[in-house]
């Protein structure tokens, strides 16, 4: 089968074709495209999932053996702390062994630029060209040295967060590492800056498995979470970083999950009150909430694809171009990055600004999202299905019959957006999206309306019509 990338890198299966063999076919291609760009050494990390270590150092050793100097994790780390690392050293690139959210039998070879982030489109597109043609190397071997990113790292954290509110604030949050490769980081940097709330951890061991669930920060993965937080009242909440930790997640006292679409809402209030401007950044599948608070507050909106890569785009953009300068990106997934920091997802600094919002403004998580909901007239519910369907399922029938789609569920179709997969604009201010996986045989579904029983119907329908393709 042959290696196909998907919006950040490749992922396939592990021992099936995510192999020793096609780490360094993929390695070598890699090796040729930071070469040819001038570039002379990258860095190499890993998540917890199995095998990461091992592939990672197949990886260091083929990049090393194309010339390149290696910076190489003796241990596992987030993602950001990776992407980090390739500004702070300045590698010319990086690779982070993960498969993110994807199940534990699933590893990844993500791309990552020199600037700190996810890889562009071109660069993603150049490697994977590089992948069809075979240039023989015979020059001299790179070197291969320890990376510790960890200090360094904290303090970028520094640089973006009120450190002071974080020392004074005095409330209980508890942080759902998943099994993944935030575990025992967020600790770590609260312990190092000495802050006042009480940290409690769940699931913060590294775990292969995760628990036994995708480590992906979504309702059906965090069931005892949500169990445990139905206790607890007030502005306690719980934050939830993902396999790799780049993504974030939340769940209220009460036990309510805090999606983050309602997270990108209140980051964005959050920035903006500290004094933050510059263009907001949402990928297709974002909600309605953020096109109407970022009208509200005057800012330019900017829709790209899905996938943070686009996003990234944006943010090199602004960084070229002061007055494309972009105040918050994110997506649909829990994935989001602000200005100042670098232009790739953070699930640990998204964390910590979760924490400063609430210390901040003496508000729980929900009480400062009714009150953006209030301020911008729109009622905020939201659901997705993430459906396994066969593996000859035909994606692009079902786009092709999604757009030509005139009601769901009694809701008049308004307009079509096909900028990725399919997102229907519906009457009342609901909307529904489909968009197949480009790494499993998934197609998801998402729905937002302004009440549960519209978004139920909306979604149960929408949910029917794709099993029905599948069926036959």
């Amino acid at each position: 089968m042959p290696i196909k990338f998907g919006t950040d890198g490749w992922r396939d299966i592990i021992a099936e074709d995510f192999t020793y063999a096609n780490l360094r076919t993929v390695a070598q291609a890699h090796a040729q495209v930071l070469r040819a760009a001038g570039g002379s050494s990258v860095v190499v990390g890993f998540d917890p999932r199995f095998g990461g270590r091992d592939f990672a150092r197949v990886v260091a050793e083929t990049l090393s053996q194309q010339g390149l100097g290696v910076w190489l994790a003796s241990e596992y780390l987030p993602t950001p702390a990776l992407s980090f690392a390739a500004l702070h050293l300045g590698a010319a690139g990086g690779v982070m062994i993960t498969a993110s959210h994807n199940p534990p039998q699933y590893s990844g070879y993500k791309l990552k630029g020199s600037y700190g982030g996810s890889a562009t489109p071109a660069m993603v597109a150049e490697v994977e060209a590089a992948l069809a043609r075979s240039e023989p190397y015979n020059g001299p071997v790179g070197d291969i040295q320890p990376l510790d990113i960890r200090e360094a790292y904290f303090g970028q954290l520094d640089r973006q967060l009120d450190l002071s509110a974080l020392r004074a604030y005095r409330g209980v949050v508890y942080h759902d590492a998943m099994g993944g490769a935030a575990a025992g980081w967020l600790g770590a940097y609260m312990r190092s800056r000495q802050f006042g709330f009480e940290l409690r951890e769940v699931r913060g061991e590294p775990d292969p498995l995760f628990g036994g669930v995708n480590p992906e920060p979504i309702p059906q993965n965090l069931t005892a979470l949500m169990d445990t937080l139905s206790h607890e009242t007030g502005q306690t909440f719980a934050v939830i970083t993902d396999g790799d930790a780049d993504r974030v997640g939340a769940v209220t006292a009460g036990g309510q999950f805090f999606n983050s679409h309602q997270i990108f809402a209140v980051f964005i209030q959050h920035l903006y009150g500290r004094g933050l401007r510059g263009r907001v950044v949402k990928t297709v599948s974002g909600s309605r909430i953020i096109e109407l608070l970022t009208h509200k507050l005057g800012l330019e909106l900017l829709e790209t694809p899905v996938g943070f890569k686009y996003i990234t785009d944006a943010f090199l953009e602004g960084q070229a171009d002061e007055t494309k300068a972009v105040m918050i990106g994110g997506e649909e997934s829990g994935g989001l990055s602000s200005r100042g920091h670098i232009p790739e997802r953070d699930g640990l600094l998204n964390s910590l600004l979760l924490i400063e919002a609430v210390a901040m403004s003496g508000k729980s998580l929900g009480e400062l999202f009714a009150d953006l909901e209030a301020d911008v007239g729109f009622k905020h519910v939201y659901d997705r299905n993430d459906l396994h369907l066969s593996s000859t399922f035909d994606k692009a029938q079902l786009l092709s019959r999604a757009a030509a789609y005139r009601e769901v569920a009694g809701h008049a179709v308004e307009s079509v957006n096909t900028r990725d997969g399919v997102k229907l604009t519906l009457s009342g201010g609901a909307s529904a999206m489909f968009r197949p996986s480009g790494t499993e045989p998934v197609v998801r579904v998402y729905v937002e309306a302004q009440s549960a029983g519209d978004v139920k119907a909306i979604l149960d329908e929408a949910t029917r019509r794709v099993q029905a393709l599948d069926n036959g």
